[in-house]
């Protein structure tokens, strides 16, 4: 178990050093220059090549990147060309809502896909499953920023229910957690109900159910506790997805998240900002990856044998 795990802490600094390399080089080959984003198209050219000396930008892109690596080794990305902040203390701040919204949404999938998965398993083939079975591939082939979308022109521009943007009382929450939560819920749906129709037949459930116990309790304590390997381990994933969906649906929303930080900063060409959103966003997925894994090594006793 300890050698796996140094294993993959391995693989996962391996990653997060790709994701760092890739960012890096991505966004200086975008057109256009922070300085002059910055001071303006006018502006006198010696005071854009001062700005450029004073943020590093008038090296080679090689030192610049050795510098980089050195810097985010202490989590340091130098200071936001356009907000004049550190950039990493701009992406603690957005974290912060970024990781409630994911929470929320996360904690509805969850939920509602385990009860919907769950009901439909116990009716298999009824009208109810064929329903929820359409819906839930409706719902994940649907676009997020159309579904946004749909959702402010219902409930905030028609039925006056709901705050179309912003973040400034929980109701503004429920749209975008919704947004972002469907196409999770329509995957652990699926997940429950096939997962619990492949167990339902099995003996231990049929010598359960033969004991006399309860339905509810055949299910909800027998039959649950076998198919949750699966749906542990591809909700744990998901969760990491959920910060890359944050990005589009905060758009939408104008949700104070990282999402939003990261998209204005990228049109800004503010490579502080951008570096240390997607270095953030890339170490955050990598510590769910890696507690998914050890946690599917913890449930299932083959895997955990075989490492």
């Amino acid at each position: 178990m300890l050698r796996f795990a140094i294993r993959r802490l391995a693989i996962s600094a391996l990653v997060l050093f790709g994701a760092a390399t890739v960012v890096f080089f991505a966004m200086r080959e975008v057109d256009g220059d922070p300085a002059i984003n910055q001071l303006g198209p006018d502006a006198d050219p010696a005071a854009v090549e001062a700005l450029r000396r004073e943020y590093g930008l008038d090296a080679s892109p090689v030192v610049q990147y050795v510098r980089f690596l050195q810097r985010a080794v202490t989590f340091d990305f130098g200071e936001s060309f356009r907000l004049n902040d550190s950039a990493t203390n701009l992406v603690f701040t957005h974290l912060t809502a970024t990781a409630a919204l994911a929470a929320a949404a996360f904690a509805i999938a969850i939920v509602v896909g385990f009860a919907l998965g769950t009901l439909a398993a116990t009716r298999p083939n009824g009208f109810f499953d064929r329903v929820v079975s359409v819906l839930s591939m409706l719902t994940q082939s649907l676009p997020s920023f159309w579904v946004g979308i749909m959702l402010i022109l219902i409930f905030s521009r028609f039925l006056h229910l709901l705050p179309s943007s912003g973040a400034g009382s929980p109701a503004a929450m429920i749209m975008p957690a919704v947004t972002l939560a469907l196409p999770l819920l329509s995957v652990v749906l699926r997940l429950v109900r096939s997962g619990l129709l492949d167990v339902l037949h099995e003996d231990y459930v049929v010598t359960a159910r033969a004991k006399g116990l309860s339905e509810t309790r055949v299910v909800g304590w027998h039959a649950m506790r076998n198919m949750l390997i699966p749906v542990v381990t591809v909700a744990g994933l998901e969760f990491g997805s959920l910060l890359g969906g944050a990005v589009i649906v905060e758009t939408v929303f104008a949700w104070p998240g990282v999402g939003r930080l990261m998209t204005d900063a990228i049109a800004a060409r503010d490579y502080s900002v951008v570096q240390a959103c997607v270095i953030t966003v890339a170490a955050i997925f990598i510590v769910i990856n890696l507690v998914v894994d050890l946690l599917y090594v913890r449930l299932d006793p083959r895997v955990r044998e075989s490492v």
